[in-house]
């Protein structure tokens, strides 16, 4: 797994909106036209279920526009692309070859992003495991960075809330897509509602309604935006002390696997940007719940 960390500077002040992540994936994807018009071909016809992009992280001020932000050019943003397949490693390759180049910039609909630096770091699965196992009695402390929006299985609703079945279930689907033969975990949904403890901070708690994608009404012919509505916070999650050492293991390992992975739906356009810790702490009790 690799992440790719990228801090941009605005060449002038603009407005962008609350979930940036639309543009910066736009703006990414025309980047590896550039590089490798066959694979920016693949990744527009083919559902990628392991790359994440942040948008922009950063310092901003209030826009004059209703649903919208100002960067400032005098402070630096990053933004961060996740991907969790090994086997998507030639777009990994692709992308550091079109956004290294010092000459490049980030075009949104606004102005222009001038990249600073881009750093890059990897975590292998044997690493990710010897990790896991320095834990007895993990915390899980995770931020939200972006609007995340898990989606209820067979429906158009999705979670306004950090509740430990939706994300721990988000990233179990997204870890059983990826990981290498043999390493798929069976957890039931119920598991983590019984083993995991949620304690957000109310202070950090928001709710967003974001664009995630704009498609054709053929009735009306014209573009139709498509919205979905998330959190962000910061979320603490306890695991049960009745809970065995093998869904303790899992779950820690699903808090590694999250800030490359995304949290729910859209990832790679905003959406479910977290960024994790992982301290010793003590069990988590039902009584306490």
């Amino acid at each position: 797994m690799r992440q790719i960390s990228i801090t941009v500077r605005p060449e002038n002040g603009f407005e962008v909106p609350h979930n940036d992540g639309y543009q910066v994936y736009s703006s990414i994807l025309s980047c590896i036209q550039n590089t490798d018009e066959k694979i920016s071909l693949y990744i527009h016809e083919t559902p990628l279920h392991s790359i994440s992009v942040s948008g922009l992280l950063g310092d901003f001020s209030w826009g004059h526009r209703p649903g919208h932000k100002r960067l400032s050019p005098n402070a630096s943003y990053k933004i961060q692309i996740g991907i969790s397949d090994p086997r998507e490693e030639e777009i990994y390759e692709s992308l550091i070859l079109s956004l290294f180049r010092p000459d490049t910039a980030i075009s949104l609909d606004q102005g222009s992003l001038l990249i600073e630096r881009v750093e890059k770091r990897s975590l292998t699965y044997p690493e990710m495991l010897a990790e896991v196992m320095k834990y007895k009695r993990p915390l899980l402390a995770f931020r939200f960075l972006t609007p995340t929006c898990i989606q209820f299985k067979n429906s158009r609703v999705t979670e306004m809330f950090p509740h430990r079945g939706a994300v721990f279930y988000s990233l179990l689907s997204k870890w059983n897509q990826v990981c290498p033969e043999g390493m798929q975990m069976g957890i039931d949904q119920d598991e983590f509602g019984r083993y995991l403890i949620e304690k957000p901070e109310p202070e950090s708690y928001q709710t967003y309604s974001v664009l995630v994608n704009t498609v054709h009404d053929a009735r009306r012919d014209h573009p139709r935006p498509i919205f979905k509505q998330g959190f962000v916070c910061d979320c603490n999650y306890l695991v049960t002390s009745d809970a065995s050492a093998t869904f303790r293991n899992a779950v820690t390992l699903l808090s590694l696997f999250a800030p490359f992975s995304g949290v729910g739906n859209s990832v790679a356009r905003g959406c479910g940007q977290v960024r994790t810790m992982i301290k010793e702490g003590n069990n988590g009790r039902r009584k306490n719940h």
